[in-house]
């Protein structure tokens, strides 16, 4: 079995920061990609950002400049910095992990609520 765990979700007014973190743990032979998406109550699941393995980093145009992705490869951690963050980024953010070789698995985390709100 494979586990995400997120962290760092909370109340944070609009301008502030947050960073979120996950941590995989589990039967992790290759961690090929690792990101983010956000779903708020009645819209659909979107990508927020991903890293792979080869360092290659993808945002969704609504947080380019805002947004961070990174990622520790030896504690299979991935991070995400959210600065001036905006009402609309209000969601339930879920970690993603891409992992195999040849036989590939989907991951997700539980999700962490982060609302932005003054």
């Amino acid at each position: 079995q494979v586990q995400l765990v997120e962290s760092g979700g909370g109340l944070v007014q609009p301008g502030g920061s947050l960073r979120l973190s996950c941590a995989a743990s589990g039967r992790i032979f290759s961690i090929n990609v690792m990101g983010w998406y956000r779903q708020a109550p009645g819209k659909e699941r979107e990508l927020v950002a991903a890293i792979t393995s080869a360092g290659r980093t993808n945002y969704a145009d609504s947080v380019k400049g805002r947004f961070t992705i990174s990622r520790d490869s030896a504690k299979n951690t991935v991070l995400l910095q959210m600065n001036s963050l905006e009402p609309e980024d209000t969601a339930v953010y879920y970690c993603y992990a891409n992992i195999g070789v040849i036989n590939y698995l989907d991951a997700w985390g539980q999700g962490t609520l982060v609302t932005v709100s003054s």
